[in-house]
């Protein structure tokens, strides 16, 4: 396209022509969408970011099922296009820790549907001659394992829309500019012109950060280095057929690679120290020899790489005739938690973030992005790639993005842990209680930015206490105990023998306000939403195609006013969804850095609570899942009887600036009763066991009818979007008003 051919208007603009923004103008193409113009600053076939240098292999294999199933579905997308290669890769240990953690990846392969196994060192040599087994404990191979050719594949994709009379493409061309305009995007503006367009995606790589910032919005990740060499020739490589004939070879536990490319051995390696750049000084396209993602590498970094690779592959580095061909250090995107940034952008209509994401999942990943812009949601649950919400009101300076992305760097080839915890950038956000739990040893916890209490080891004697009880609960094994302790379940018997007091839980909360606020949440919830004022109620929420979106609380403040009460990890997705969908006259308010939650559970929550309430706290005067405005000790607040643990309680919302007052009245009193902190160990795990088994018939020492509560879903044959109908779409029509309660 010439730049005398520049569109004026186009229905959708992808910024980005490398294998995610070609993949997502050809998934857009075959979803409808028939005005498409794909802008790059680099030349087709290969614009110069990380896909045209990324070593290109793809391990199916991860411990996330939905990363798993991105991968495997990239995978075939690739094998379709003719541009994926089966070699097979091999994860080598060189520890008994690494032998562990791979045995645990044999057990996600099998749970997720992929084909692996673990091999003795001399199964590795029958596979890999070359590498030298007497380093190493075993391996682990993934048999559908290979490489893919990402440009290509971008090719064919873009080739794909073209065929579809759905595309123009404009490389070579920089965009300069987005035109927002009462929080809408409406143009494009580069150095050819400027084309008008509905909706916009930047899917520009680690350029991302700088486009989203002429529409003053962010997308946190920043451009850090992975070093490659490349070695040749090879005398091994010389017979074989194609590009590879080897598997890929992943030494785990240096976080390296090597894999064979034609006649050479590429070693590339995540163990150097992580070297993060600023967007800005990348360089222009005229200004680098290979490319702008290629830049020297840094010799000194590469050092215990080499050393590491000579290690493992001594046969063929040691060769007197090969030597390095091609030294780079090549950039790509990390982001503050590792996953990649998906969705729209909430502060302005019509802008989309595609960024921060591998060759190996990049067909998939735009396949639901362009379903999710397509008819409102994806396929595949990928809410924890939403980056326009999981770090809403928190993580997006440039601080925290550059802190976390140096940290996340040295876990890529990590032994990981579930609930290991992020330790940059801490604490970030605190409560009103924050100090009190400090000085009472809690174990913190983040979650959304909140430092939230896991247990406290002010709690120790409490295991000693209920020693009988959780004998045959402990955890004997390191890796199930590891983030873990017994203290917990001492908790957990204390809060339900006698009361603990749980905050905060880093709740979200947010106000739904307006005349048409009723008609909006009634939609928007499976549950009926046409409870008295003062009342709650439990309620899923679900997408048009009935997956679930949440699970949370809403309670109804006035005839027009509704507040949303759900998980601090989910608060942004949730506030997002809600936000979204909104009609007509109804406001969403944050309310989550203005309040705190303080919950008061157990069998003697009731004589304390009544104790320092002016107001009755009792069950009597409270029916399940009721709120009510109580006033403890000057503290105006809203109690609602609710339980999350299965113990009879309360949670108890006050302004921000009087939660440790809150907490020191409860606590004060509290200790005729031996009250006790209890942590999210607790309220988000053990207890949260209890609440179940106890919401599904046992019997329970409070009155608690759920179809009283509103949990029961009914009155879904008559709504008429998203929540209800798709409820009802899901199951037989004429049970929809009698399905079973919420668990």
């Amino acid at each position: 396209m010439s730049s005398n051919e520049f569109p004026s208007t186009a229905g959708t603009v992808v910024i980005g022509a490398g294998i995610v923004g070609s993949s997502l103008v050809g998934e857009l193409a075959e979803r409808g969408r028939d005005d498409i113009l794909l802008i790059d600053k680099g030349p087709l076939s290969d614009p110069g970011g990380s896909t045209g240098h990324a070593s290109n292999f793809i391990f199916p294999v991860e411990h996330s099922k939905d990363m798993t199933k991105i991968t495997s579905d990239s995978r075939d997308i690739y094998r379709e296009f003719g541009t994926f290669t089966n070699s097979g890769g091999i994860e080598v240990a060189r520890t008994e820790e690494r032998m562990e953690e791979l045995k645990r990846r044999v057990v996600s392969a099998k749970a997720f549907g992929e084909d692996a196994k673990l091999l003795t060192p001399e199964e590795v040599e029958e596979l890999v001659p070359y590498v030298n087994t007497d380093i190493i404990k075993g391996g682990f191979y993934s048999t559908d394992a290979g490489t893919c050719d990402p440009l290509r594949a971008g090719e064919l994709y873009r080739q794909q829309a073209n065929d579809n009379g759905a595309l123009r493409t404009a490389p070579n061309t920089e965009v300069t500019d987005l035109h927002v305009e009462d929080g809408e995007i409406t143009a494009v503006e580069t150095e050819k012109g400027t084309v008008e367009a509905d909706e916009v995606v930047i899917a520009a790589g680690l350029w991302s950060p700088k486009i989203a910032d002429m529409a003053g919005v962010d997308i946190p990740l920043t451009p850090a280095v992975h070093q490659m060499v490349s070695v040749g020739p090879i005398e091994r490589f010389e017979d074989g057929e194609g590009e590879i004939n080897y598997p890929v070879v992943r030494d785990m536990d240096t976080q390296m690679y090597e894999r064979q490319h034609g006649n050479d051995i590429e070693v590339g390696s995540y163990e150097h120290r992580p070297i993060l750049w600023d967007v800005e000084d990348v360089p222009s396209i005229e200004e680098s020899p290979l490319s702008p993602t290629q830049p020297p590498l840094t010799d000194d970094a590469f050092e215990p790489s080499m050393e590491h690779a000579l290690e493992i592959i001594p046969d063929l580095l040691d060769d007197p005739d090969a030597g390095i061909r091609h030294s780079i250090d090549g950039l790509l995107s990390v982001t503050p938690d590792g996953h990649p940034l998906l969705g729209p952008i909430p502060e302005v209509d019509g802008l989309w973030s595609c960024a921060a994401i591998w060759i190996k999942e990049a067909p998939a990943i735009a396949r639901e992005v362009s379903k999710w812009m397509t008819k409102g949601h994806p396929d595949i649950d990928i809410v924890a790639h939403d980056h326009v919400a999981r770090f809403d009101e928190y993580g997006e300076t440039n601080e925290f993005v550059k802190s976390r992305a140096h940290e996340g760097y040295q876990k890529i080839y990590g032994i990981v842990h579930p609930r290991e915890q992020w330790q940059s950038t801490r604490p970030l956000r605190t409560s009103a209680f924050y100090n009190r739990q400090e000085d009472l040893d809690a174990e913190f916890f983040e979650a959304g930015g909140w430092e939230r209490p896991r247990w406290f080891e002010s709690n120790a004697d409490l295991v000693d206490k209920y020693e009988d009880q959780i004998e045959d609960l402990q955890r004997p094994n390191e890796w199930d105990s590891r983030w873990w302790s017994d203290i917990i379940l001492g908790e957990h018997l204390h809060l339900r023998n006698n009361v603990g007091m749980i905050g905060d839980t880093g709740f979200g909360i947010f106000d739904i306000i307006g005349s048409d606020a009723y008609e909006n949440m009634e939609r928007l919830c499976v549950a009926s939403m046409d409870i008295e004022v003062g009342d709650a109620s439990y309620t899923p929420i679900l997408a048009p195609n009935a997956g679930f979106v949440a699970d949370l609380t809403v309670a109804r403040l006035g005839k027009n006013h509704y507040r949303v009460i759900t998980g601090g990890s989910h608060a942004g997705q949730d506030k997002t969804w809600f936000g979204d969908h909104l009609e007509g006259d109804a406001e969403l308010i944050g309310r989550s850095s203005e309040l705190c939650t303080l919950g008061v559970w157990g069998p003697n929550a009731e004589a304390l609570m009544d104790s320092i309430s002016e107001e009755p706290m009792t069950a009597d005067s409270f029916d399940f899942a009721e709120m009510k405005d109580v006033t403890i000790n000057g503290v105006s607040a809203k109690a609602l009887r609710i339980s999350y643990v299965g113990e009879f309680g309360w949670e108890i919302y006050a302004p921000m600036d009087r939660g440790q007052r809150l907490w020191d009245t409860v606590y004060e009193a509290g200790q005729e009763h031996d009250i006790r902190p209890v942590g999210t160990g607790v309220y988000g795990e053990t207890g949260r066991m209890e609440k179940g088994y106890r919401l599904m018939g046992a019997e329970l020492e409070i009155d608690y009818n759920p179809a009283e509560a509103g949990l029961t879903f009914h009155g879904v044959k008559d709504a008429d979007f998203i929540g209800k109908d798709a409820y009802a779409e899901a199951i037989d029509e004429e049970n929809a008003a009698t399905l079973c309660t919420l668990s």
